[in-house]
């Protein structure tokens, strides 16, 4: 790159001539963050976003980068606004993921985790965060990230932990954690208990087995339907539904549990479906969360039949005691048989939770764990809401919250790992418990003095500890100048997944120990899909990882990376071939700043976002072009030498600068309704089609001029005004271009302002000026002449440099008043060979026409084409457009089409078929023009 102290008005022949993002995007990354850029200003209104703290083993997804993008459009707005923008970072110590890792390292040396012990274990890990955990940071630098690095939090860090312990204590004493056995979400092979985010539903194929109870007293029996028939050794009761009239009689009776010789009764309850199976349902109270809440509102027992790794325990009958679970199946089964107990069996679809790091089926397990009493924190942080002290964005993310909060409940916050929060419980010989800080503070509390304690050997739920993440982050419990400038934050965003795991446990936390609401604002978007509409998945090998689309990887390289990370081998083919049919180049290297604009055209008020590599590389050529405008603009920066010139502007002048004005105004308000995709297409739509695509050309009749006088000096003047307003409107979306560009510039076009970075420049809320309207409407007239004669050449060919004779009819005087004030612009665009105005009346030769209001431009046809080669060129065009509009009429015409596909495709195929038909019609009127020549 061009030394920055020779930068300035020469730089236009120093510019490299191909934008090379990798290359200017890895040295503004390192020169913002080297000067302390992104660190809050000492003055102005504060503004806070908080990074939701990726987990320290990960790395940088398709999620993550959208997410954060968003975030960093957010922040360096704000910050150029004048703000004092604080953008929080940190990561997540990530308990099950952390540990998992560094296990699997033990198990390569030859080692564990439970012949090293817990301390030494530990230890281990912190060595390993210290040496890898720090992946996601420096992807988050490539992607542009404007965070403050300078206070970067760790979740374990002390001052996080000393929040946490404060927070479990203060509500242990409130009576608001407590310990009790109830059922969760259980992985055998991790031995730990889980959220419900960290299960993976999957459709697969299983059976249902119909087993038949007989009745106590003797005679009939009743046959029940289950896809777990190993857990009836736990059963309960059998239920029925109120209403259901074969069984009613039944209802108080008792049936003899096979195998197990026990007597549960039969009961009637309002959760059983009686369309399914046979109306009569098994109740396993200690292993299915439904007959959890059946057994609690018939006062059922709970007999917990597994082991915590899934093996059948003392409360199962003897002959099944030590297997597993797959072993006990298949002995029931076999007995079951074997006494003439299976009805039958069938095929059938069902729902398999399974751990999202192990893969191992979880287990609905009545165990002993720490719960938070979530309903009066509910309650608090319902109103919250409600009274509109926050406000989600989009609106009806309101209902989902509200409805959720309304039906809480208690949140499991123990893990049974090593790698986390440690429980502040002390357990005395007895059993009970006592909580404090420190076991200091539990013995003083207590008045224990020596009595031996036995710590909790649990950790807490990684969710609580970020639940505290918008305050512990500030400093709190200590009352610091962090938390008093920065606390309530401003917005949150956040993906629709993890409203409940962590919004609004964030909410609740925050107003009960910060004492006010944790974020204004909850912009909740939509999840990044593949191309296809899928989500995005390992096993299915459809991830991208986003630094592979900013840096570039080849097709091979591409699939060999997703097969390796499949955890099913035998899908690695498939997963191969479907790579290189759909990415047969695979990523070119497209640079970060098109991947962030891309991501900012797609931030609707929808819940999907489809990932389409071809998007990315539109990007891509939209900050080409920018760059080549920048080249072309340097190519003329001596023009600036002194004041701007008193001349009067031209009316492209006068028009670029009121387009400005009007995208700077919608960029604006678009933002301020978190409408990314608006505000990065109102930017693209005014670089693209109004400065590059017509000022330019606008201005190059002016810069072009022999003379050099006041109207080229005017010219570039706006030009190089235009252009760097322009970079600071487009810079919180394309921060690394926009940063490069602008340092190119000659110091007298970089808008008068001291400092060293665009990104600290003011957001240019009114950039541009207001313009007389008699002098936008002349140049809107201009553009339409100009455009109008292009037009022309485009449908007949005609090559750009070729003049055409050009006639003016059914004008009036202010046409040729305009006319008069913008020739030189349409010579220069338009290239007629001469233009003639038709007196009222006279007769028009065959031509092809362009309305300008009631003004008709005509261009000539004779001699301007080879009437036989048109009409052959119209023919071959007429042919495919014919076979086009056949097909897709054809289509629309199958019954079956238009019966089975959904409206929406139904739908885009009409509007394809209109649109070629109105293509038709248009290469026939323009056939039939040439014809007549």
């Amino acid at each position: 790159m061009p030394d920055p102290a020779r930068r300035g008005a020469a730089a236009g022949a120093q510019m490299d001539k191909t934008y090379d993002p990798q290359r200017l995007e890895a040295d503004w990354a390192r020169r913002w963050e080297a000067a302390g850029a992104f660190a809050p200003a000492a003055e102005g209104r504060p503004w806070c976003v908080m990074l939701p703290p990726p987990n320290v083993t990960g790395s940088l997804h398709m999620g993550h980068a959208f997410q954060d993008t968003l975030m960093d459009i957010l922040t360096r707005w704000r910050r150029m606004q004048g703000r004092a923008a604080l953008w929080q970072p940190g990561t997540d110590h990530a308990g099950i993921a952390t540990q998992m890792v560094v296990e699997r390292q033990l198990e390569r040396a030859g080692e564990s985790r439970r012949a090293l012990g817990r301390e030494a274990f530990v230890a281990r890990v912190w060595q390993w965060r210290r040496e890898s955990g720090g992946r996601i940071t420096r992807q988050l630098r490539r992607m542009g990230a404007s965070v403050d690095w300078s206070r970067e939090r760790f979740t374990m860090d002390d001052g996080l932990s000393a929040a946490v312990r404060e927070v479990f204590v203060r509500l242990h004493d409130e009576g608001l954690v407590y310990r009790g056995k109830r059922l969760v979400n259980w992985d055998p092979a991790l031995r730990t208990a889980l959220s419900d985010l960290e299960v993976v539903a999957s459709e697969e194929r299983g059976r249902l087995w119909h087993l038949r109870y007989p009745l106590a007293d003797g005679g009939e029996s009743l046959v029940v339907a289950t896809t777990r028939p190993e857990t009836m050794l736990g059963d309960a009761a059998v239920a029925v539904h109120p209403d259901d009239e074969r069984y009613r009689r039944l209802v108080g009776r008792a049936v003899r549990l096979p195998l197990a010789g026990r007597d549960i009764p039969v009961i009637a309850d309002g959760y059983v479906d009686p369309e399914f199976g046979t109306g009569c349902v098994k109740i396993t109270p200690a292993h299915d969360f439904n007959d959890y809440r059946v057994g609690l509102r018939h006062d059922l027992p709970r007999i917990n039949i597994f082991t915590d790794t899934a093996h059948l325990n003392e409360q199962a009958p003897e002959p099944y005691r030590g297997l597993s679970r797959e072993e006990a199946r298949a002995r029931v089964l076999r007995d079951l048989e074997a006494r003439g107990l299976l009805e039958r069996a069938e095929e059938h679809a069902l729902t398999v939770p399974r751990g999202d790091r192990s893969g191992s089926i979880v287990e609905p397990y009545l165990t002993d764990q720490w719960y938070v009493r979530a309903a009066p924190l509910a309650a608090a942080a319902t109103r919250a809401v409600d009274d509109g002290r926050i406000r989600f964005v989009p609106e009806n993310w309101t209902r989902t919250y509200r409805d959720w909060m309304a039906n809480i409940e208690d949140w499991c916050i123990s893990r049974q790992l090593w790698w986390g929060h440690r429980i502040p419980a002390w357990y005395d010989e007895d059993g009970a418990v006592y909580v404090g800080r420190d076991e200091a503070e539990a013995r003083a509390r207590h008045g224990l003095g020596d009595r031996p304690l036995r710590r909790d050997e649990d950790v807490l739920d990684t969710w609580f500890s970020s639940a505290l993440w918008p305050f512990s982050t500030l400093g709190w419990p200590e009352r610091t100048p962090e938390l008093a400038r920065f606390y309530p934050t401003d917005t949150l965003v956040t993906g629709f997944d993890i409203i409940f795991f962590w919004v609004a446990r964030m909410i609740m936390m925050g107003l009960h120990f910060a004492g006010d609401v944790p974020f204004r604002t909850v912009y909740v978007h939509g999840l990044v899909r593949d191309a296809h509409g899928q989500k995005m998945s390992k096993s299915k090998g459809n991830t991208i990882d986003p630094l592979d689309v900013i840096d570039g990887l080849g097709r091979e390289a591409l699939a060999a990376k997703r097969v390796g990370e499949l955890l099913d081998p035998k899908q690695a083919a498939a997963v191969e071939r479907a790579t290189r049919a759909e990415f047969p180049d695979g990523f070119a290297a497209c640079g970060a700043d098109a991947l962030r604009f891309c991501f900012a055209t797609q931030a609707t008020f929808g819940r999907d976002v489809r990932f389409e590599l071809p998007r990315v590389l539109g990007y891509r050529n939209f900050c080409n072009k920018l760059w080549n405008a920048a080249r072309f603009a340097l190519r003329h920066a001596d023009r600036l030498g002194g004041a701007r010139p008193a001349a009067a502007r031209s009316p492209g002048e006068l028009w670029i600068g009121q387009r400005l004005r009007a995208a700077a105004r919608a960029a604006t308000e678009h933002l301020e309704g978190y409408r990314f995709d608006l505000a990065a297409q109102a930017l693209y739509d005014f670089a693209w089609h109004d400065f590059c695509d017509w000022f330019l050309e606008l201005a190059k009749v002016d810069l072009n001029r022999a003379d050099g006088g006041a109207a080229a000096q005017s010219a570039a003047w706006t030009l190089f005004e235009t252009f760097e307003q322009l970079l600071r409107l487009l810079h919180p979306f394309l921060p690394f271009l926009t940063e490069e560009l602008h340092r190119q510039l000659p110091a007298a076009a970089r808008g008068g302002e001291t400092g060293e970075f665009l990104m600290l420049r003011r957001w240019p809320a009114d950039a541009g000026a207001d313009a007389p309207a008699d002098a936008l409407a002349t140049a809107d007239w201009m553009r339409e002449v100009i455009a109008g004669v292009r037009r022309v050449r485009a449908e007949l060919d005609i090559p750009p440099g070729k003049p055409v004779p050009v006639l003016l009819a059914d004008w009036d005087e202010q046409d040729r008043e305009r006319y008069a004030a913008t020739e030189p612009w349409i010579a220069g665009l338009a290239r007629p060979a001469a233009v003639r105005w038709l007196e009222p009346g006279e007769e028009a030769p065959e031509a092809a026409t362009a309305l300008v209001g009631s003004l008709r431009v005509l261009v000539p046809l004779a001699g301007l084409v080879d009437r036989k080669a048109e009409l052959e060129r119209l023919d071959r065009k007429l042919e495919k457009a014919a076979a086009a509009v056949a097909a897709l009429e054809r289509k629309l015409g199958n019954e079956n089409f238009a019966a089975r596909a959904p409206a929406a495709v139904v739908e885009k195929e009409r509007a394809r078929l209109a649109a070629q038909q109105a293509a038709q019609a248009q290469l026939a009127e323009q056939r039939a023009r040439i014809a007549r020549l």
